[in-house]
C-alpha cells in the first residue's frame, strides 16, 4: 500500500506493508485521555503525519516498525506504549509479578532523553515508575541494581547485557521492548543487540501465562539487519515509512550509477533506452534544465525513440502530458517523459518502472524523483530469489566530471543502500570532501582532539585535517613551557571529563600572577574605570567582577538598543570561558597589560575514553572531575601541543603538607576516571595526534617533547617546589622554596631553577614591551598593524631584512626589532602613525607570496585574518 495525504499545501509521503486508517487528530488519536490532556498542556501540536500511522498499530499492542525523519523522537512510540501499560492484561497473567516495559537506546545521551520524557508524561497515566540504567565497569554496580516495581526500564546494550549476567530473568517480564534509532543500535551494536534479541526470545518462549509481547522499532533509516529482525523477531509487524529514500530501499529499487563524460550523456542515455525496450518500461528522464530537456527530446526522436516532453516553458498543461504518457503504455508502447523537476509534482507520476537521472541529483531532490517509482516498491520483505530481479523498479545516475556538487550526499545514500559503486564517485566524493577541508571557518574536530578520532566523520560539520592559519595562528609562548616533562596547570574552565581551559602557572615568579595584582591595583583607582564607547571586535578590554579584574576580548558585538548599550558576548582570554556582559560593563585597558600574551590553553588529557564506545563523557564523570580539579594546581607532563592546546599524560592532582613541608600527589586523573567504571583505556590516543600533526611544520618546542613521549612515569623523585594549593582561579601565588614534592604515583624530571637570562629578560620587559602585531599580505606588500594607542616620538628604522619600530605611549615604550624571513625594498616601505594603531607598509623585492613574516617565531606576532585573502593555490602559513 502507498498512501498521499495532503497536509496544507504539502503532499506527505507514507509507504505501508497493510493498510493502517490514519489517526491525524489528538482527541481521537488511540492513547488515554490523561495523555492527550498532558501532552496539550505541554503545547504538543501532533500528532505528526508519521504518530498518526505509527499510534494506532503500537496501540493495538501489534508490533511495528516505523521509519521516518522524525525517527529520533520519542513520542513516536511513548504515548501509544504508555496507554497500553495502563491495560490490566499486561500484569494479569502474573498476579505477583508486574510485566516491564524495555526501551534499548543507543546511548547514554539518548537514554536520558527518554527517560526525561517518561517522567513528563506519567502523570498523564496511572502511578508509573521509570527507571534510567547506566551502569560503568564496575561488576559490583549490576548486582545492586533492583527493579521491582519498576513498569519501565530505559538503557542501552551495552548496560542491559551487564545487568542482565546478574538479573537473567529480566527478559521473562517483559512485555514490551522499543527499540530507539534502530539503524544507530544496528551499525553500532547490532552484535550485542542480537544477543539481547536471541535472550528475549528464549525468555518469551519459556515465559509462564499468556504475558502479551510486543516488539517495536523507530528510526530515521533502513537498515540491513531489520530484514532478520522482521523474519526471526517479529510477529507479522506493520511497517510504517515516510522517507521516500528509506522506502525506496526497502522496496528493493535497483540503483545504478553509470560514469560517462558530460559531453556523452546523450549516447550513455540512449544505450540505457535500447536496453527498455524490450521490457515496455515506463521511463522517466529527469534534468534540471529545459535546454536539456529540448535537447534531449530531439535526440531520442532523431533515433526513433517515442517520447513525451515537460518543463515549465511547455504549451502542453500536466493533464494533457499525463493522459498521453498513460496511453503510451496501455497501446503496448514504451513510455518515456522527458521533464524538468519542478513539473513532478504536478504530474504526479508513481507509476514508473525506471528513473533516468541526466543531470546529477541533490540529495532532496533524489528522493523526489525516487517517490515516481513508488507504484512499483515491492511491499514484502526481499529474499534473496532471483526470479523477481527484473520486477525491480530501477534507478540510473549518469556521473560525470562536473557531478561533483552532490556527490558526498549520494554516495552516502548508495552505500547506505548497498548499491554497486563505481570507483569514479568514490574519486570524485574524495575530492570534493578535501576541498572542504580547506575552509578557513572550519574548527578542528573536537572528537578528534579529544580521542583520536572521530566516529561519524562522514556528516561531522568539523576540519579533520590540520591548517596552519588556524590551529597555530596563536602559539603557546616557550618560556610557558620550560620544562615539558613538568608542567604546572591550573584548569578553570571544565568542558567535560578530559577536556580544560586553563593556565600553566611558572613556578618561580608567574607573569600573570604580577599582572593580575596590578590590574586590581590600577582599578581600584575610581578615576582608572574608565568605560568604553565604541566596542570594537577583537579588541582587548578590562572587566571588573567584584574585586577581581580579567582581561576581556570582544568575539561577537550585536546591535545596539536605544540607549547606545547593547549585550556583548566576551571572552576572558586568560581563561577561555565567554560570557554575555553589557558594553558599558567594559572598561578602557592601558597597553601595559595587553602586553603579556592571552594565558588560557586548551588541556587534554591523554589515552582515557568513554566505554562502549560512547561519543561523550557521561555526565556523572564530567561533574566528578569537575568538582575535584577546577581551580586547583596540578602536574602534568606535556606529550604534545598544537597552537594553544596541549595535551598531557599523566595530569595529577598535588596538595601541600605543611606540617611536612612538602607536596604529595593526591590524584591522577585518568586514573580517576577509569576508577568510576565509565572509562576505558585509549592507547591509540597519542599517536592518533601525532599522525594528524606531521602534516605542518614541527613546533620549535615540541621538537623536544619527543622523546618524553615514551618515557616511563613510575617511580619517586623529589622535585622543586610547585605553586601553592591555596591559589584560586585568579591569581597564582608562589610557595615557601623550602618546601619538598614527593609524587607518589608519578614521578616528573627534576625542574630546572630559573636562569639568569631569565631574569634579565624579565627585567628588561619591565623597561621596554613589545606591542602586538597583525599581518596581512598581498602579492607586492605586507601590511603591518601595530597596536599602540597615541604613540609619540615613534621611530620606524627600514633595511633589506629588518624592520625596528619604537614609541612611547602611556609612559610605556615599546620596541619590536623584527627580522624578516624575505627581503623588502626599504626605499620604498613606509610608517604611518595612527590614533589607535602604527600601519607598517613593507614593499616586497620579489613578488609573491610569503609563507610567513619572520624567521623566528615572535609570540606577539599574529595573522590578521580580517584582512586575510588566500588564493586556492596559496600554501598554508606560519605565523610570526
Amino acid at each position: 500500500f502507498q498512501s498521499f495525504q495532503n497536509v496544507g499545501k504539502e503532499k506527505n509521503f507514507v509507504f505501508l506493508n497493510k493498510k493502517i486508517e490514519p489517526s491525524s487528530v489528538l482527541e481521537t488519536a488511540p492513547i488515554s485521555d490523561g495523555l492527550k490532556k498532558e501532552l496539550a498542556c505541554n503545547k504538543f501540536s501532533g500528532p505528526t503525519f508519521t504518530e498518526s500511522y505509527c499510534w494506532p498499530p503500537v496501540a493495538l499492542g501489534s508490533d511495528a516498525v516505523a521509519i521516518s525523519r522524525q525517527g529520533k523522537d520519542p513520542l513516536l512510540y511513548i504515548p501509544p506504549v504508555l496507554t497500553l501499560l495502563q491495560l490490566k492484561s499486561d500484569s494479569q497473567a502474573l498476579p505477583n509479578r508486574s510485566g516491564v516495559s524495555l526501551i534499548l537506546c543507543p546511548g547514554w545521551k539518548k537514554a536520558q532523553l527518554v527517560f526525561d520524557l517518561l517522567k513528563t508524561y506519567r502523570k498523564g497515566c496511572r502511578l508509573l515508575h521509570p527507571m534510567l540504567i547506566i551502569l560503568g565497569q564496575n561488576k559490583e554496580a549490576a548486582s545492586q541494581v533492583e527493579i521491582r516495581g519498576c513498569e519501565v526500564v530505559v538503557t542501552t546494550p551495552y548496560n542491559l547485557l551487564r545487568l542482565l549476567e546478574y538479573n537473567p530473568g529480566l527478559l521473562c517480564r517483559l512485555c514490551h521492548l522499543v527499540l530507539d534509532e534502530i539503524e544507530v543500535l544496528f551499525s553500532d551494536t547490532a552484535e550485542q543487540v542480537f544477543a539481547i534479541l536471541d535472550c528475549y526470545k528464549k525468555a518469551t518462549a519459556q515465559a509462564q501465562g499468556n504475558l502479551p509481547h510486543q516488539l517495536v522499532a523507530v528510526g530515521t533509516q533502513w537498515n540491513k539487519h531489520i530484514t532478520p529482525l522482521i523474519k526471526e523477531f517479529m510477529n507479522d509487524p506493520h511497517i510504517v515509512i515516510t522517507a521516500i529514500e528509506e522506502a525506496a530501499i526497502f522496496g528493493n529499487v535497483h540503483q545504478v550509477v553509470q560514469p560517462c563524460m558530460n559531453s556523452n550523456r546523450t549516447a550513455e542515455l540512449l544505450k540505457i533506452l535500447d536496453f527498455t525496450q524490450s521490457n515496455l518500461q515506463k521511463v522517466l528522464v529527469f534534468t534540471d534544465s529545459v535546454t536539456d530537456v529540448e535537447m534531449i527530446h530531439k535526440a531520442l526522436k532523431s533515433n526513433s525513440v517515442v517520447s513525451l516532453k515537460k518543463h515549465k516553458e511547455s504549451k502542453c498543461n500536466a493533464q494533457c502530458v499525463l493522459e498521453r504518457w498513460r496511453r503510451m503504455h496501455s497501446s503496448g508502447t514504451p513510455a518515456v517523459l522527458v521533464l524538468t523537476d519542478d513539473c513532478l509534482q504536478s504530474l504526479g507520476i508513481t507509476d514508473a518502472t525506471c528513473v533516468i537521472h541526466f543531470s546529477f541529483p541533490s540529495p532532496g531532490v533524489f528522493g523526489q524523483r525516487l517517490q515516481s517509482l513508488s507504484d512499483n516498491f515491492c511491499t514484502g520483505i526481499k529474499d534473496s530469489a532471483g526470479d523477481q530481479e527484473h520486477m525491480r523498479a530501477k534507478s540510473v545516475i549518469l556521473l560525470t566530471e562536473s557531478s561533483s556538487c552532490h556527490a558526498p550526499g549520494i554516495l552516502h545514500y548508495l552505500k547506505h543502500a548497498e548499491a554497486e559503486i563505481p570507483e569514479e564517485l568514490y574519486d570524485l566524493t574524495s575530492r570534493v570532501l578535501e576541498s572542504e577541508e580547506d575552509k578557513f571557518s572550519r574548527p578542528l574536530c573536537a572528537s578528534l582532539k579529544t580521542f583520536g578520532i572521530c566516529r561519524n566523520r562522514a556528516e561531522c560539520p568539523d576540519r579533520h585535517q590540520i591548517n596552519s592559519s588556524i590551529d597555530m595562528a596563536q602559539n603557546i609562548a616557550d618560556e610557558m613551557i620550560e620544562t615539558p616533562e613538568r608542567v604546572t596547570i591550573l584548569p578553570l574552565l571544565i568542558v567535560h571529563a578530559t577536556n580544560y581551559f586553563g593556565r600553566i602557572v611558572k613556578k618561580q615568579k608567574d607573569q600573570y600572577t604580577v599582572l593580575a595584582k596590578e590590574m586590581n591595583d590600577y582599578f581600584k583607582v575610581p578615576g582608572h574605570r574608565i568605560s568604553v564607547n565604541n566596542v570594537e571586535k577583537s579588541v582587548f578590554y578590562g572587566l571588573c567582577e567584584g574585586a577581581v579584574c580579567h582581561r576581556v576580548q570582544v568575539v561577537e558585538t550585536p546591535a545596539k538598543d536605544e540607549e547606545n548599550v547593547c549585550k556583548v558576548t566576551i571572552q576572558y582570554i586568560d581563561e577561555g570561558r565567554t560570557s554575555q556582559v553589557n558594553s558599558d560593563q567594559l572598561l578602557h585597558l592601558p597597553a601595559e597589560f595587553q602586553n603579556l600574551p592571552p594565558q588560557a590553553v586548551e588541556i587534554i588529557v591523554c589515552r582515557v575514553k568513554p566505554i562502549d564506545d560512547e561519543a561523550e563523557w557521561n555526565p556523572k564523570v564530567t561533574d566528578h572531575i569537575n568538582r575535584k580539579i577546577n581551580g586547583k594546581l596540578h602536574q602534568a607532563k606535556v606529550v604534545h601541543t598544537l597552537g594553544k592546546t596541549v595535551w598531557v599524560d599523566p595530569m595529577v592532582g598535588i596538595t601541600s603538607l605543611p606540617v611536612l613541608k612538602m607536596w604529595v600527589n593526591e590524584y591522577n586523573i585518568r586514573s580517576e576516571i577509569l576508577s568510576m567504571g565509565l572509562g576505558t583505556d585509549n592507547p591509540e590516543h597519542v599517536g592518533e595526534i601525532q599522525k594528524l600533526c606531521t602534516q605542518i611544520p614541527v613546533l620549535d618546542h615540541a621538537e623536544r617533547l619527543e622523546h618524553f613521549t615514551k618515557e616511563d612515569t613510575a617511580g619517586l623523585e623529589e622535585v622543586s617546589s610547585p605553586q601553592d594549593t591555596s591559589i584560586q582561579a585568579n591569581s597564582a601565588e608562589s610557595c615557601n622554596s623550602s618546601y619538598k614534592t614527593m609524587f607518589l604515583d608519578v614521578s616528573f624530571l627534576d625542574d630546572a631553577v630559573q636562569t639568569k637570562e631569565a631574569e634579565d629578560s624579565t627585567v628588561h620587559q619591565q623597561k621596554s614591551c613589545h606591542p602586538q602585531i597583525k599581518w596581512f599580505q598581498d602579492n607586492v606588500t605586507v601590511t603591518l598593524k601595530v597596536q599602540i594607542l597615541r604613540a609619540a616620538d615613534s621611530k620606524c628604522e627600514f633595511s633589506r631584512e629588518k624592520v625596528a619600530f619604537s614609541a612611547y605611549s602611556e609612559g610605556k615604550l615599546y620596541v619590536a626589532d623584527l627580522e624578516l624571513y624575505q627581503s623588502i625594498i626599504a626605499e620604498e616601505s613606509t610608517c604611518v602613525i595612527k590614533d589607535t594603531e602604527a600601519v607598517i607598509l613593507l614593499v616586497k623585492e620579489k613578488k609573491g607570496a610569503w609563507c610567513k613574516l619572520l624567521k623566528n617565531k615572535n609570540v606577539h606576532v599574529s595573522l590578521d585574518f580580517e584582512h586575510w585573502e588566500e588564493s586556492e593555490d596559496e600554501r598554508p602559513f606560519i605565523v610570526g
